[in-house]
């Protein structure tokens, strides 16, 4: 009487440890599926920031394939390709990201950096208008800027420019464009304000430094800024602002600061040994 009673428990033993397999093998896949997307998330993260450009386009692209339905994955393929320098493709990934349901305004507005460094001007423009007024970010701004720029908008870029440096811990480059915006306007002495401001920021900013002399030699002034710099960056400014001499009509000077900057610089200088020369020239032949 007792043996089907003993079967039995035998039975229910064999299904619960079924049943205890089960369920460990469903927890034994979660975990790896866990791990997987950390790893996923942390392999994003380095393609985007370390990674060679073109290196991170294969990885998203091949990840993107694999998973169509990710928009994340698109934003990292979107973002490669920026840093890859192929704005037009990625304004054509950043097109798909802001078609999916889990669109955000920062989408749109990477879309319209996307549309500017492929010189679509006006698109971008439109992108913009269709994000709210209440999306105030520092890129969103920086982007109105140089939008406003592009118009000769002067009073708008300079109020977009003015909204962008308050939103930003670094606004180095932006102070620099916005100096370059008052150097295109002809107001040279703004201009270098802007360009001072922007160093001070951001100390290693040479085109913030190479422009500073360019609205210095505007004014006729062709003493060198007192700030931070290297001796390849003192013979290769002296080189700017010895053309800036040039095109004013200052050749004496010009010539000086020429062979100054060759001098300065620790190797063989070549670009001011080339203009030397063709100012010598110029100056035999004339």
């Amino acid at each position: 009487m007792r043996h089907p009673i003993i079967v039995s428990l035998c039975l229910t033993g064999a299904v619960a440890l079924s049943a205890c397999d089960k369920s460990g093998e469903a927890e034994v896949e979660r975990a790896i599926q866990d791990v997987n997307a950390i790893d996923e998330s942390n392999m994003s993260d380095i393609m985007l920031t370390v990674s060679d450009p073109n290196e991170a386009v294969a990885y998203f692209r091949r990840t993107a394939a694999q998973n169509p339905d990710r928009i994340d994955i698109k934003r990292g393929l979107a973002q490669s390709l920026v840093r890859a320098r192929q704005p037009q493709e990625a304004a054509t990934v950043w097109r798909e990201v802001i078609a999916h349901p889990e669109a955000t305004d920062d989408d749109r507005v990477e879309l319209a950096d996307a549309l500017i460094r492929d010189n679509q001007w006006d698109e971008a423009d439109k992108v913009l208008d269709a994000v709210p007024p209440t999306f105030e970010t520092f890129k969103r701004y920086r982007l109105e800027a140089m939008i406003a720029d592009s118009n000769e908008e002067w009073e708008k870029s300079d109020s977009f420019y003015e909204t962008a440096v308050g939103l930003t811990t670094r606004p180095g480059g932006v102070l620099n464009n916005w100096g370059y915006s008052m150097l295109t306007r002809g107001n040279y002495a703004e201009a270098e304000r802007l360009f001072l401001r922007a160093i001070t920021f951001d100390r290693e900013l040479f085109t913030a430094k190479n422009n500073l002399v360019l609205a210095r030699g505007a004014q006729g002034n062709y003493d060198m800024p007192v700030i931070e710099m290297t001796q390849i960056e003192r013979a290769q400014l002296l080189h700017t602002i010895a053309l800036a001499a040039i095109k004013r009509g200052d050749v004496t000077t010009g010539r000086g600061l020429l062979k100054e900057a060759i001098d300065t610089h620790p190797q063989h200088f070549e670009a001011a040994t080339r203009s030397l020369r063709a100012l010598e020239d110029n100056v035999t032949n004339g």
